[in-house]
């Protein structure tokens, strides 16, 4: 049997990758890439010359069988995503599930993910927490808000700049427009910035201010 690394890249700061996880990826026999022209530029940086194959949530479902017959052969192989720890937010689950299910070895390398500076820089309650993500578009978006009305831990979310000042605001009807709240963008980035202060207050700075980059959005949950 072969092994499969869960292998964390940067979110920002190429520094932020391990020198544990450099070693990983020159060593391993194949790396499975979300989009292999973005990790490509990494890979490059690093001086890693694995071989890469495409592995993202549109043809995760093909690929996944193909993968744990090299696996099942001895192949080593290395799963990373465009930024972050796969698996989060990011394809992953169905694979490491699938060589679980296999009798596979899984190993997640420790690294950079996004919602844990956020968290650390919200200066909100983290010792419990609650991540959820991406929030759904449509269906089930209003349910989820009402049970999220009455979570008492900390809440973590992801979102994109198109969608940002449209949750602080459904957030600010559902849980109160003076709840406080921290959302930080381009985490370890150049223009790296996190905004504290109530829902209210958010929303109104990134109305004011064109919302851009990747955000984590931190809530408190309800006293």
């Amino acid at each position: 049997m072969g092994k499969l690394y869960v292998v964390p890249t940067p979110i920002g700061n190429l520094e932020d990758i391990t020198l544990r996880a450099i070693n990983v990826l020159k060593e391993s026999d194949l790396i499975l890439a979300e989009d292999t022209r973005t990790s490509g530029f990494l890979l490059k940086h690093l001086g890693v010359e694995t071989h890469m194959h495409s592995h993202h949530k549109f043809n995760e479902h093909k690929t996944t069988d193909n993968i744990i017959a090299r696996l099942e052969l001895g192949e080593t192989i290395a799963l990373i995503s465009d930024a972050g720890t796969p698996a989060i937010s990011d394809p992953g689950f169905l694979l490491v599930r699938a060589c679980i299910q296999k009798g596979i070895k899984v190993e997640c390398l420790p690294g950079a993910t996004a919602f844990v500076p956020a968290l650390v820089e919200s200066g909100l309650p983290n010792d419990r927490f609650c991540f959820e993500g991406f929030l759904p578009h449509k269906k089930g978006r209003q349910t989820r808000f009402k049970q999220l009305a009455e979570e008492e831990r900390t809440m973590v979310f992801y979102e994109s700049p198109y969608r940002v000042v449209k949750t602080l605001t459904q957030l600010a009807e559902y849980l109160g427009d003076e709840r406080a709240a921290s959302v930080s963008r381009e985490i370890s980035k150049l223009f790296a910035e996190t905004i504290r202060g109530t829902l209210k207050e958010l929303i109104i700075y990134f109305t004011s201010n064109e919302p851009r980059g990747e955000f984590v959005i931190v809530v408190a949950g309800k006293a």
